[in-house]
């Protein structure tokens, strides 16, 4: 095998461990989320929020991933002025024992009025946030939270790349995944791709706009 060209945090993150939440849980989840999403102000520049934030519909959950001690569970949601809400809830897993449970939860959260069904050029639905840093040879990666939805028929896993580098995946669940992986390394930026169990890749996205785009 050729020596890679920089030292990579390749699949840092833990794969999905649970379920999507459900009962209570799914409830102390939604409650951290709902908070963040309040605490937000519209932003007068841009149109699609002239009426607000509004009120956060039906929660939709992406798989879990653990990284530094803290699990991540994103998720989106439509808000009521017709905005996509988006984010994840972060908390410290439960411990050993057996009366351990999760706490310190926290909610982060945004608001766009880029939805899927008015962009249909888009093959996959992505949301990102930059969760951590990790410092390598000379530079720093930006540690970021992916999730999102394939919007095209057959996709099985996704894959997060780094200059041509596979750094993580995660099985499409329910239609949905997450990733948790180095960008912005070296000059190096991350692309998701989502494949076919048999390993065909169906489409690929960038996390940046095309700069020859208008």
């Amino acid at each position: 095998m050729p020596e890679l060209e920089h030292f990579l945090p390749r699949y840092a993150a833990e794969p999905p461990q649970e379920t999507a939440p459900y009962g209570r849980w799914a409830e102390r989840l939604g409650a951290a989320f709902t908070t963040a999403v309040g605490e937000l102000e519209p932003d007068p520049e841009e149109p699609a929020e002239a009426d607000g934030i509004g009120e956060v519909g039906e929660l939709v959950w992406y798989p879990d991933r653990t990284w530094h001690g803290r699990t991540f569970v994103p998720v989106s949601t439509r808000t009521s002025t017709g905005l996509e809400a988006y984010g994840y809830v972060r908390y410290v897993p439960a411990g050993d024992e057996p009366s351990s449970e999760p706490r310190a939860l926290e909610g982060d959260a945004q608001v766009t009025g880029e939805l899927a069904e008015n962009n249909p050029d888009w093959k996959i639905d992505l949301c990102e946030s930059v969760v951590g840093s990790w410092r390598g040879d000379g530079d720093v990666a930006a540690m970021t939270l992916v999730w999102g939805r394939p919007l095209v028929s057959g996709a099985a896993h996704a894959v997060a790349e780094l200059d041509g580098i596979v750094v993580d995946r995660c099985p499409i669940r329910e239609g949905r995944f997450t990733l948790l992986a180095p960008d912005d390394f070296h000059g190096d930026t991350l692309e998701v791709a989502v494949l076919t169990a048999s390993g065909e890749e169906l489409a690929r996205e960038s996390l940046y706009e095309d700069d020859d785009e208008g």
